[in-house]
């Protein structure tokens, strides 16, 4: 039976049972996900991203595990041996160069293992150096942004939910922090707090960390986590007007489970954001820091404070200087570029 011209007879071929057939064409079913796979899936088809995270871990662990098949320490002068007179032939070595004491032993049969980078002025191995420069500057940029994450997102979080004058008084710190020029406050900070802490450190087991590495510490957890406060803030402002928060409040639920449970899920996106952008602000911070002489401690090196020493013999031994430069313009490009690539990645508003 057909449905004839205007009538009101229901058309009962619309109520056949579909074939398999049918089903198969008219349902497309998707794959259960979540949205930090989601965003993984869409990061790794940002070729640039890859490569820059393949940079990121490779770096990482050739700093972490190299030193421990490396036959050189750090902080090991080729030319002093003890009981014995210092060898000067071991300074300022050229790449695969050796000095006198171990061209005798090569000319004996021994195998000596080469000085890649050749050595500095007080003949320790260059390689080895930038390696550790490379990790204390990858440590220091990690480990600031957590810290300036944890306080960011605390005090973002809670100027959001609140609003009113809690609100007020936390955005009128941040204005007094973002009045202060960044540069001129960092320094000083960290001049006065290394002395400052280098007397409270002495006995203690953060005396071998050093008080440059804590002072770099605190300068961040003073001074950078107001842009990651505002920009969770501003999150949480919108968020906190969504229905199932005032179901949330409906049914009794208190503020800190509200925001644990419910806006910093919800905020995921803009912190992995935030976080990715803030390592290689810190990394460049810690190494002009150590290039003026407030990073590190000797002999601990740092990428900074190579660059600085380099600079005494720039005319004879050019490459000491480019070396660590090359390898801080790869770590922070290369995690600029990550960024870049978490942003169009995480953020919903880029993908619809």
């Amino acid at each position: 039976m057909r449905k004839k011209l205007f009538s009101n007879h229901v058309n009962l071929d619309s109520f056949i049972p579909a074939t398999e057939a049918d089903k198969e064409y008219m349902v497309q079913m998707r794959p259960s996900s979540t949205f930090f796979k989601d965003g993984v899936k869409r990061l790794l088809k940002n070729k640039v991203a890859t490569i820059s995270l393949l940079i990121i871990i490779l770096t990482t662990l050739l700093s972490i595990f190299l030193p421990m098949l490396w036959p050189y320490a750090y902080d090991q002068q080729m030319g002093v041996q003890p009981g014995k007179m210092v060898d000067a032939s071991f300074n300022n070595l050229s790449p695969f160069e050796y000095g006198k004491t171990e061209l005798a032993r090569i000319a004996d049969g021994e195998r000596i293992f080469p000085h890649i980078f050749g050595t500095d002025s007080a003949g320790r191995d260059y390689f080895i150096r930038i390696v550790y420069g490379t990790r204390i500057s990858l440590a220091v940029g990690f480990f600031a942004s957590i810290i300036v994450l944890i306080i960011g997102m605390t005090i973002g979080s809670v100027a959001g939910y609140f609003g009113g004058k809690v609100d007020l008084i936390i955005m009128r710190i941040v204005d007094i922090i973002y009045s202060h020029p960044d540069m001129l406050m960092v320094i000083l900070l960290a001049s006065v707090l290394q002395i400052a802490l280098k007397a409270l450190l002495e006995g203690t087991v953060l005396e071998k960390i050093g008080s440059n590495i804590l002072s770099l510490f605190i300068v961040f957890a003073v001074l950078y986590w107001v842009s990651m406060s505002r920009l969770i803030r501003g999150q949480i402002l919108s968020l906190r007007e969504q229905e199932y928060i005032l179901a949330a409040r409906a049914s009794g639920a208190k503020g800190r489970w509200i925001i644990r449970k419910h806006l910093i899920p919800n905020s995921i996106s803009v912190v992995i954001i935030s976080t990715a952008l803030q390592i290689p602000n810190a990394i460049f911070t810690e190494s002009y820091l150590s290039f003026l002489g407030l990073g590190v401690n000797a002999p601990m090196p740092s990428l900074g404070s190579l660059a600085s020493d380099a600079l005494n013999g720039i005319t004879s031994y050019s490459y000491r200087l480019v070396i660590p430069a090359v390898v801080i313009s790869l770590i922070v490009l290369s995690l600029n570029l990550l960024g870049d690539g978490l942003r169009d990645a995480f953020d919903p508003k880029l993908n619809g």
